[in-house]
């Protein structure tokens, strides 16, 4: 699994992977949310971070993470391969190679709030909505290294 620079060809396959992440762990989210979200990636999301992936030998992403400067904007990984190494080697990345320290998470995605946890990751804030301003609470976390 290495991890590599998606290019504009490979947005739609990472808004694909996007949809299927969220609707396995994004269980809060209504139909209508998950479609007002999902046009606004490619064109307005994506552009804005700096994008890395991993695909397998068949060159299928896997999973992406998404950073601007100190934060991770995103990270999703396909659900078939949740739980084999994909987040933490992308996360991993973000932390070293990157710069990273502080990601935001839904407070109501349980299993992504544990991962960053069980990976160092402590909430020092909280927000009330995410940054539409939508009603979807967002835990402010972040992660040091003595």
């Amino acid at each position: 699994m290495e991890i590599t620079t998606p290019s504009q060809k490979d947005y739609s396959e990472l808004v694909s992977v996007w949809e299927s992440s969220v609707r396995a762990t994004h269980d809060f989210l209504t139909e209508q949310d998950i479609l007002f979200y999902k046009p606004m990636l490619a064109d307005q999301f994506f552009p804005q971070v700096i994008l890395k992936c991993i695909k397998n030998t068949d060159n299928q992403i896997l999973g992406f993470i998404g950073t601007a400067e100190n934060n991770i904007e995103m990270l999703f990984i396909d659900p078939d391969y949740r739980g084999k190494g994909v987040g933490k080697k992308l996360l991993t990345y973000a932390l070293h190679e990157l710069g990273t320290t502080k990601v935001d998470v839904n407070e109501q995605n349980d299993q992504a709030v544990g991962f960053y946890k069980h990976l160092g990751f402590k909430v020092i804030g909280r927000s009330e909505k995410d940054g539409m301003g939508k009603p979807f609470p967002l835990l402010h976390m972040e992660v040091s290294y003595a």
